[in-house]
């Protein structure tokens, strides 16, 4: 187990954004002239002593932020940020609950043993039969470089040494070289899709800069982040039946040129999909009993009145799958995974950063059910699959707004005076702008995105619904698929009902990223290319990537279903 030290250029932990190495090596060889240019930036960063980044001491409320200046400077925090952020997110915790109050904590989303004081003091002390702590980048590149700061290394065996400017306040690496794995990873994908190669790298950008981003713009409301349970008894039932009868009938599933989230390229996964009508027992009934099945645990969890988002899954992993670390894009924020069967040769953990800033690798066995907050908590699978095959499903809520705590506050009011308070407190004019929704943080620059990107593509909502309106515009554009069923029972024609400005129930749902509406109603015959305006406006495509992200399920749904995105007439 003798390592040589490698050759090391200064980490670019110390800007603001992450490039791959991969994609540096590409730069160099390609544009030599921009990648000078990006070295003197990084230099200009290395030898200036006073801007550095603390990797070590990371916060989950200001990840990839850059500190500069003097040390009263540096604690002084964004008008949106929490005043109490000069403590770690696990000082935080401690500070709340306590050494025991803490473990116990753990040991309850882990679904462990709770540890007390004794057992503590009578855990051996050999460092070898501790399970090793880290954080972020370390097994893999979450918000910037993976670490290359070796345990071996010489300033890591001898604290007298001093410790070399590439590596200061990068944390230890107690797995190996796990750069060199993820570089051979991307630089896979790159070869496999040729011309199409620079998506790999891109991707791979975009996955990172959104980690850094999104979790420090979010709302949490658990404090640890997950919790294992077993699935409740008849929801894994209805899975284990359906896969039973359909888990020969997987077809491949179809990811976009370039997507790093899975190495599909090297690991393609597959699909027995509860949406498919054509599998026995798979449709909208039985994605119906899913969601009402899981709501309650998740609600009970989160404390928050939940809407379905997304339902995914049964997805097939197999031999050597890895899955990057993210977070998922809005509006999927309470979330479960549920393992439905597996072939495995050694366990294949999913990896969390939890809200106290630590890794943890969550073991599972068919029946098990992860919850976690996935619009704020990195996971991925960043170890290969060592088996045959390891399925799950993927199911994702988002809170309505209304806490279940609120309620029951609310409770001590009788029917008629809950009324009255909700005549006062509607504000007709409040809907001229678009309401930010509360799992984002206002002030954050999470909220200032949201805002920018959709006051400028969505068209405003009118005090007085406009003439032409129907039950169906709303409910699709809330996303209600069971009240939308059933207003269809009375009157399918009002599905393709048509409002003053041209708009369709389709092109609400699809504003709104309600996929499974958007699926229902092309399934009832929607045209998939139908445009607003009265066929002067937007197709339903069109609208989609102006108010979505290209990957988001909406999007790959229309252009799986034949969709064009076509611009408005000028």
């Amino acid at each position: 187990k003798q390592h040589k030290r490698r050759e090391h250029k200064p980490n670019m932990r110390k800007g603001q954004q992450h490039l791959p190495r991969t994609r540096i090596r590409r730069i160099q060889g390609r544009h030599t002239t921009s990648f000078l240019l990006l070295a003197s930036c990084c230099a200009c960063l290395v030898l200036n002593p006073k801007i550095h980044f603390l990797a070590s001491a990371f916060k989950l409320s200001s990840l990839g932020s850059i500190i500069t200046g003097k040390k009263e400077d540096r604690e002084k925090k964004e008008p949106w940020q929490d005043a109490g952020d000069s403590l770690s997110p696990k000082e935080k915790l401690l500070k709340k609950y306590g050494e025991e109050g803490y473990r116990r904590l753990v040991a309850e989303a882990l679904d462990e043993d709770i540890p007390t004081s004794s057992d503590a003091a009578s855990s051996p002390s050999s460092t070898e039969e501790k399970p090793l702590e880290y954080g972020l980048d370390i097994s893999f590149p979450m918000q910037h470089d993976v670490s290359t700061n070796y345990a071996w290394l010489p300033h890591n065996v001898d604290p007298k040494k001093k410790t070399p400017k590439e590596f200061k306040d990068m944390p230890v690496q107690p797995l190996g070289d796990k750069q060199s794995f993820y570089e051979k990873l991307i630089d896979g994908c790159a070869e496999f899709y040729g011309d199409k190669g620079e998506y790999c790298y891109n991707n791979e950008e975009t996955r990172i800069n959104h980690n850094l981003q999104q979790p420090q713009s979010m709302q949490n409301y658990t404090d640890i982040g997950f919790k294992k349970i077993r699935a409740p008894a008849k929801l894994f039932e209805m899975l284990t039946e359906f896969w039973m009868t359909n888990k020969d009938d997987d077809y491949k599933e179809a990811w976009p040129p370039g997507n790093t989230y899975t190495n599909h390229w090297e690991s393609p996964t597959y699909m027995v999909s509860v949406d498919d009508e054509e599998l026995i027992g798979g449709g909208d009934d039985l994605r119906g009993r899913i969601w009402d099945a899981a709501s309650e645990t998740i609600q009970q969890w989160t404390g928050e009145d939940l809407t379905p988002c997304s339902l995914y899954g049964i997805r097939i992993y197999k031999e050597g799958s890895v899955l990057a670390p993210h977070v998922d894009r809005l509006p999927l924020v309470s979330s479960a995974i549920i393992n439905v069967a597996q072939d495995v040769d050694e366990e294949w953990p999913l990896e969390v950063i939890a809200h106290d800033g630590k890794a943890y690798n969550i073991t599972m066995q068919p029946g098990d059910m992860v919850l976690y907050e996935s619009h704020s908590v990195m996971h991925g699978r960043p170890f290969p699959l060592k088996g045959r095959y390891y399925a799950n499903v993927f199911i994702h809520f988002e809170p309505t707004g209304h806490s279940l705590r609120h309620e029951e506050k609310m409770h001590q009011y009788d029917a008629e005076e809950l009324y009255t308070l909700a005549l006062e407190e509607e504000d007709y004019e409040d809907y001229e702008d678009e309401e930010l929704p509360h799992y984002i943080i206002e002030g954050s620059p999470e909220a200032d995105r949201w805002r920018q990107k959709f006051s400028n593509t969505l068209p405003k909502i009118k005090t007085v619904p406009s003439e032409g309106i129907t039950l169906a515009h709303t409910t699709a554009a809330e996303g209600n698929l069971a009240k939308l069923k059933a207003l269809a029972k009375d009157d399918k024609d009002i599905l393709f009902s048509v409002d003053e400005n041209g708009w369709q129930p389709l092109h609400e749902a699809v504003r709104g990223g309600h996929t499974y509406v958007v699926e229902y109603l092309l399934k009832q015959g929607a045209d998939v290319n139908a445009r607003t305006g009265h066929g002067k406006g937007g197709s339903a495509l069109w609208w989609a990537k102006k108010t979505l992200d290209d990957d988001h399920p909406t999007v790959v749904l229309l252009v799986k279903n034949g969709g064009v995105a076509i611009a408005p007439l000028k």
